[in-house]
This record gives structure tokens, C-alpha cells and sequence, in this order.
């Protein structure tokens, strides 16, 4: 199965996507009709680039561009580590047999955005986390998405900015329908103007994204707590009933 050989293929390239998030970027990927191309906001050593470069190739064989400066993020610039993932990204997606597909654009999200004039059908913004950073991914590239095209954001879920940015301009927006969420990914196709009932199962399930992260975390604060082991079953059988899209 197709799936079962992405997983062990990605399972030693460098990066935080969940296998889920994987399948998710890999059927929206398989999805595109070729309306558009596909972006990717954030490579680094290209474990979501290879998950979007299969589902494209198992569909209509839609380009990906992949754009990252390769120099790392704001934690390794704190932490003033030295980064350059291209060699990685680039020998990664070849070993895949992806790279035929993938344009990468090794410039920063801004810079790439300012002469870039492709129609998008999919983008995955997963670039730096910062709700600031995250919000001006969002202006920049929202104009470039065709009706009807679908936008993915990364890290929803535990992280302030990306999840400010969702909530406010995909989840109350009146330009958005469909939004789910898989894991810490939430995604979104773009409308032109959603209808009341768009904006209803949008707040709805908002309501439940935040049940899921209530969840989540009570759920890894039971694992660690010593707590009796009838006790931290009958909790995690609670959390877990609220774990929807776990």
C-alpha cells in the first residue's frame, strides 16, 4: 500500500509532521485538478514536501513549490545554531522520486511571495510560528488562492500563533467553508462568500477543535501525574471521548 511505504520512507527525514498530517497533505495533494499549483510555506528537510510531491503524483502530477530560505527558524536563531537544510531537502525529495515536481524557492516567504503570479489550488503554511509571522503568510498568499482552492496551516494546535491566525481568519472568516482540523493541521477551502450555514459548522467546529486540545493536554497531564492506575484510566477514557479527529 502506497501509504504504509510514505511512512517508512518519511519515517527518517528530520521534521515534526504526524504520520496523519502526512495522509492528510497527501489526499488534499492527490485531490488538486490542476486549476492551480500547489505551495508549500516551509520545507526544511522535506518530510511534508515528499507526503504533497506523492499525493500530486498519484493525481494530476501538479508542480510544488516549495519555499524555505533553508537557514532554520526563529528557535535555531536564539539558540544561534547554524542551519542549512537545502543539501537535505534536495537529497531527500530525490530519494523519494519527487523531485520532478518540486520547484524549491529558497527565499523567505515575503521575498518569494512579492514575484510569484501562479494561480494556487493548495498551500500548506507551515513557515515561522510567531502569530505576526504567521498572520503576514496568511495576507501575502490568501490573494493568490483561487475559489474553491484550499489552505492548510500547520502547529493549530499548541501553538499561539498559528492558532490565533485560524481562528480569526478561517474559522470566523466569511470566506472560508469547510474548515476541519486533522491533528494540529487545519484547513479551509476558500469562497468568495460562505453561506450562515458555513459560518454555523465553522464555529461548530471550532467548538470542537478546542474540546480536542482541552483533551489533549489533560490527557498528557494524566500520563505524567502518579496518579492510581484505576484513576488515570477512568480519566484517560474521559479525555479520550473528547479526542475528536485523534
Amino acid at each position: 500500500m502506497e501509504i504504509d511505504e510514505i511512512k517508512k520512507l518519511v519515517s527518517n527525514v528530520e521534521g515534526w509532521l504526524d504520520d496523519k498530517e502526512g495522509e492528510l497533505l497527501y489526499s488534499l495533494a492527490k485531490r488538486c485538478a490542476g486549476k492551480g499549483v500547489i505551495v508549500e510555506i516551509g520545507s526544511f528537510k522535506g518530510k511534508s514536501t515528499i507526503w504533497l510531491g506523492k499525493g500530486s503524483k498519484s493525481g494530476k502530477k501538479v508542480r510544488i513549490y516549495a519555499i524555505d530560505p533553508h537557514t532554520g527558524g526563529s528557535w535555531y536563531k536564539r539558540m544561534r545554531r547554524h542551519v542549512w537544510s537545502l543539501d537535505d531537502f534536495e537529497k531527500n525529495i530525490r530519494n523519494a522520486e519527487v523531485d520532478d515536481i518540486i520547484i524549491p524557492i529558497v527565499k523567505t516567504s515575503e521575498e518569494a511571495a512579492q514575484r510569484f503570479d501562479h494561480p494556487i489550488e493548495l498551500i500548506f503554511i507551515d513557515g515561522l510560528h510567531e502569530y505576526d509571522r504567521v498572520k503576514k503568510d496568511f495576507a501575502l498568499w490568501y490573494p493568490k488562492v483561487i475559489d474553491g482552492g484550499i489552505m492548510v496551516f500547520h502547529d493549530t494546535i499548541g501553538w499561539p500563533g498559528p492558532k490565533k491566525v485560524v481562528e480569526e481568519f478561517l474559522y470566523k472568516s466569511k470566506n472560508f467553508k469547510n474548515v476541519r482540523f486533522v491533528k494540529s493541521v487545519t484547513f479551509a477551502v476558500k469562497a468568495k462568500r460562505n453561506s450562515v450555514g458555513d459560518r454555523l459548522s465553522n464555529l461548530e467546529m471550532l467548538l470542537l477543535k478546542r474540546l480536542y486540545e482541552y483533551s489533549t493536554i489533560h490527557l498528557y497531564v494524566l500520563r505524567k501525574l502518579c496518579l492510581p492506575r484505576p484513576v488515570r484510566v477512568v480519566g484517560e477514557e474521559l479525555a479520550r471521548l473528547l479526542w475528536h479527529g485523534g
